[in-house]
């Protein structure tokens, strides 16, 4: 019975225990609310809603406790209840390699179960199984339990007097901290687990090697020096820009001030396509086009110099992937972030001033570049600053067209790699948390969020320095 329960759906079972333990106490408590109303003789300080609210509330706080206990701890509760009951013999393995073993087991019940030949395996799984259905009847025990009394005890406190309505608007106002309040600890605990392990990486690699050095070889954990990957990083998002922020803010230019509303309609959701599709997509179509269409133009200038005598080989190393690819398809992709962004902002200038600069003589594009666009300057800036950080996090294309060498070459059509790439790399398949490859990764999380920190405190510098306030 427990192996059985253990295999169903806990996630399913715990969405349909709260849905029908809320709609019970909402009933309950309306119910109740409304006999009182028939009763007569007395005024009601809330509506009979809110009495259910209340109750349904109260039913619902409970369950939704003992509910995240169990996502936080049942599993491991699970794994240190098995593993206190497993044989000597496997007392003997290291921590890593018993760690290793459970979560095999765990992965093995998580698919239903095990039926190869290992005997010593199939028996701890099941016996995994048990211990997780037994967890999981005691928690819906435990949420049944806490809803029931929960109910009742709200149940007694529904009377013509009680004041529901405040009850239930406190409880959605604490709700609504709570979100905040969650929203905040997520970026505290990023913050915080990015500096821990980034501190245990800087113990056993100097801080100085790893910002300034120039070799990178983190899968052998030889050299840490990550410079190439700022510098492969920087230069595909600055080609990049040099494409997304000229286009992005003269299409914005054009659907804002030249556009007629027919052409606006169409264009403009045409535009915000580009940031719907999906990234792997223009991965693909940057190494099966635009790639060999850099790598040709590359051996055409080398060949052209070779001729002209400018040259006795090669200047571009023409690679069959290259920054150049990828910094291009980049940025078409952020041109939306850019164009949406600042047509927003151009569109919210008020009517008043262009008419003012019209009224003194100014031409049209007189207009716009005097008046118009540096009363947007801080929305576009906050646009061209979002292109940024979208282009230096992004990963696929810059795996599938600009390669994985770690190097600095200021060559657009040769291969670089970018932070988020080796990011990927070192955290990719068996990895053990305690060695300098894998805290490595941590590390330079912390270098990406600190250079995205510094560009939202240029950008908020920007906002105050040329921000004009309307009437």
């Amino acid at each position: 019975m427990a192996q059985e329960l253990g295999q169903l759906p806990m996630g399913w079972l715990l969405t349909a225990l709260i849905v029908i333990v809320v709609a019970s106490g909402f009933s309950i408590g309306r119910i109740r609310a409304e006999r009182y109303l028939i009763a007569g003789g007395q005024k009601f300080h809330s509506r009979g809603n809110y009495h259910g609210y209340y109750v349904a509330m109260w039913g619902f706080i409970p369950p939704l406790l003992v509910a995240g206990l169990y996502v936080l701890f049942a599993k491991p509760t699970a794994l240190g209840l098995l593993s206190s009951e497993l044989p000597e013999a496997f007392h003997t393995l290291s921590s890593a390699e018993l760690q290793s073993y459970l979560e095999s087991v765990a992965n093995a019940a998580a698919m239903g179960g095990y039926s190869g030949s290992d005997l010593v395996f199939a028996t701890v799984t099941g016996r995994y199984l048990e211990l997780w259905g037994s967890l999981k009847g005691a928690t819906l025990a435990l949420m049944l339990a806490g809803a029931v009394l929960g109910i009742m005890y709200a149940r007694r406190k529904v009377s013509p007097a009680f004041r529901a309505r405040l009850r239930v608007e406190r409880g959605a106002e604490a709700f609504l901290f709570l979100c905040a309040a969650i929203a905040i600890a997520t970026t505290v605990g990023i913050v915080a687990s990015l500096l821990y392990e980034s501190l245990r990486f800087f113990a056993e690699v100097p801080f100085t090697d790893f910002l300034f050095g120039t070799r990178w070889n983190a899968q052998t954990s030889a050299e840490f020096g990550a410079l190439p990957l700022f510098f492969g990083t920087f230069m595909i998002a600055l080609i990049a820009m040099l494409v997304a922020a000229p286009v992005g803010l003269f299409s914005a230019i054009y659907l804002s001030e030249y556009a007629s509303v027919r052409t606006r309609r169409y264009v403009k959701p045409l535009l915000e396509m580009l940031a719907g599709i999906p990234t792997v997509v223009y991965g693909f179509f940057a190494l099966l086009v635009i790639a060999p269409a850099v790598r040709a133009s590359a051996l055409g200038i080398n060949s052209f110099l070779i001729e002209l005598g400018a040259a006795n080989g090669p200047v571009l190393a023409a690679q069959p992937t290259s920054a150049l690819a990828a910094g291009l398809v980049m940025g078409v992709m952020v041109i939306p972030f850019v164009s949406s962004l600042s047509d927003d902002v151009i569109n919210a200038v008020p009517d008043s001033l262009r008419d003012g600069a019209f009224a003194m003589g100014a031409t049209k594009s007189e207009t716009i570049k005097q008046i118009i666009l540096p009363a947007a300057l801080p929305g576009i800036v906050a646009s061209m600053l979002l292109a940024v950080s979208r282009a230096i996090g992004e990963t696929m294309i810059v795996v599938m067209a600009a390669g994985q060498r770690a190097r600095i070459s200021f060559d657009p059509s040769t291969d670089l790699t970018t932070i988020t790439v080796q990011i990927v790399a070192l955290l990719t398949g068996e990895t053990e948390f305690d060695s300098p490859k894998t805290l490595s990764a941590f590390a330079l999380g912390l270098v990406l969020f600190v250079v995205t920190l510094i560009f939202n405190l240029i950008a908020l510098r920007v906002v105050q320095r040329y921000r004009d306030k309307y009437e």
